[in-house]
């Protein structure tokens, strides 16, 4: 049923290492745990080896490559010098100084194929769900199967593409396939069994409180939870993003908001409710999936102390919420050109523009159905204060359709085409929405990669020519760049082993690791007896 392998002459860590829920909360130092880097979701790291002054003389470690990998989607995460990474229905440990590989373990039972953007470490064990919704628990040494849990149906068009998330004592997963139509939800899991602890569906069943936001189709509603979230300890809450309502482009039949898709929802984590929500998009019929996460920061606020939320949404808006309470506090455009609203009203409502619905000739509506973000992941840096957002500068067209909707018959109510546009990495001040600068990409606005940023000034990312990137964090001054030969799909991360920093990143196919050029040290001559 399962097909595992291990090579346990490579492995790096002490057999005595465990990894505790208080090193999670610790935040990446030499290791980096989550899928996010912290629970704050800043993907930042301290180190500071690489600067501004030495980027330059950055060069490729190694390159492992993937078996059967065509678009890899997983941010790697690394434990005491052995690095965890995932496919399709496999994971893979690899020594992180040299790509090596460790042991590999592929769920052969898995009948459907798709992305998966990482693992989620725990104790002694690794977790990666695969396609089919199996929570699959591994041995984080040798690769050995402690448990596979089914969490979801698959025949009800429900998929698993993201990475756990582990908070407290639990394995939180998330659900895909909403553009089909399914019930999205979150679910916490045991990390010793599998077992279900509690399940939060994100459309409301009929009768219950949001359920008087749709007129039809709720049982099928989506709002799936494809992305990982974020998580504040100190108020054990969960925040986590919501995908759009199915049918995507057809708003007829769901008449009303359509709570809770196109949202951010704010989750108790010991008993999954529901504490507050905020809702982006309200009857979203352009396919904008709030899927970007959520970035908490503890700053001034209008001159007092606050706990913020801070989300770049794929319809074009940055938002600054109060993360006590989902109090809308500010909203300014991300990208240049937005035509579907003019703004927000006070309490974060979308003033929306007439006519910027989908027809069945077409409507051409900015941003495009990409989204003006995505999932790739952004990275807040604390040193300069600024968030670092790939964005794009793209406009599309959108169509309706006549034909009765149909759950899991890939039926979307429409379509959506884009032309043109272009990808900006921008550096935007989270509490103004401001930007401080922006740096544009060459290539076609087909990029999904997302930054890393450093307490040695630099921002790591790929731009949309397929090459790895190193900018001044405080400038957007181009610093480096390494042709990767192929497309980026998934974010880099940043970690030290033995003394030295290393930046990896996945592209289409392989994991590729980079650090600071070391020179051969010089081999003394061979001593030569002398005989008199």
């Amino acid at each position: 049923m399962h097909q595992w392998t291990a090579f346990l002459l490579l492995l790096t860590a002490p057999a005595a290492a465990q990894v505790s829920y208080q090193d999670i909360q610790k935040g990446p130092v030499q290791d980096w745990l989550t899928y996010a880097g912290s629970y704050g979701g800043w993907r930042y790291s301290p180190l500071k080896q690489i600067t501004v002054n030495n980027a330059r003389n950055l060069t490729p470690q190694w390159v492992y490559h993937v078996p059967n990998a065509r678009g890899l989607r997983s941010s790697p995460i690394v434990y005491k010098g052995v690095m965890y990474v995932t496919n399709t229905n496999s994971i893979y440990a690899l020594d992180a100084r040299t790509g090596r590989l460790i042991w590999q373990w592929l769920d052969t039972r898995a009948k459907k194929q798709g992305v998966n953007r990482g693992a989620a470490i725990l104790g002694d064990r690794v977790f990666f769900t695969s396609t089919d919704n199996y929570l699959n628990a591994l041995d984080r040494q040798t690769g050995v199967l402690l448990f596979s849990r089914k969490f979801a149906d698959a025949d009800s068009g429900i998929t698993s593409t993201s990475a756990p998330l582990i908070a407290g004592n639990k394995v939180i997963v998330g659900s895909a396939g909403g553009d089909s139509g399914m019930r999205g939800f979150l679910a916490a899991l045991s990390p010793e069994t599998g077992d279900e602890i509690w399940r939060t569906y994100t459309v409301p069943a009929k009768g219950e409180p949001g359920s008087e936001s749709w007129s039809d189709l709720i049982e099928w509603g989506g709002g799936a939870t494809w992305l990982s979230g974020t998580f504040d300890p100190s108020t054990n809450t969960l925040y986590w993003t919501t995908g759009n309502p199915w049918p995507d482009f057809a708003g007829q039949p769901r008449k009303g908001d359509n709570l809770y898709t196109c949202s951010l929802i704010a989750v108790d984590l010991a008993t999954g409710k529901i504490k507050w929500h905020f809702q982006f998009t309200p009857h979203d019929t352009h396919d904008w999936d709030a899927q970007s996460w959520p970035v908490l920061i503890d700053t001034e606020w209008e001159g007092k102390p606050r706990k913020l939320v801070v989300h770049a949404n794929r319809n074009g808006f940055f938002y600054v919420l109060d993360r006590t309470n989902g109090q809308f506090l500010h909203a300014t455009q991300l990208i240049d050109k937005v035509t579907w609203a003019k703004g927000m009203d006070a309490k974060g409502r979308p003033i929306a523009v007439p006519g910027q619905d989908p027809t069945p000739e077409g409507n051409w509506v900015c941003p495009s159905v990409k989204g003006a973000t995505n999932w790739m992941g952004q990275s807040y840096n604390p040193t300069t204060g600024l968030l670092y957002v790939l964005t794009l500068e793209q406009c599309g067209l959108y169509t309706s359709s006549s034909k009765t909707p149909e759950p899991m018959k890939n039926f979307a109510g429409g379509g959506a085409t884009e032309e043109g546009g272009q990808v900006i990495l921008r550096a935007i001040d989270p509490k103004t929405g401001k930007r401080a600068w922006e740096y544009p990409m060459t290539g076609l606005g087909r990029m999904w990669t997302g930054t890393v940023s450093t307490a040695g000034g630099v921002v790591f990312t790929g731009d949309d020519d397929g090459h790895m990137l190193a900018l001044n964090a405080k400038t957007g001054a181009h610093l480096w760049h390494f042709n990767m030969g192929e497309l980026l799909t998934a974010s880099p991360i940043t970690y030290e082993v033995a003394g030295k920093q290393y930046i990896a990143i996945a592209s289409a196919s392989a994991i590729f690791s980079f650090g600071l050029f070391e020179p051969a040290q010089p081999i003394a001559p061979p001593k030569v007896a002398v005989t008199n």
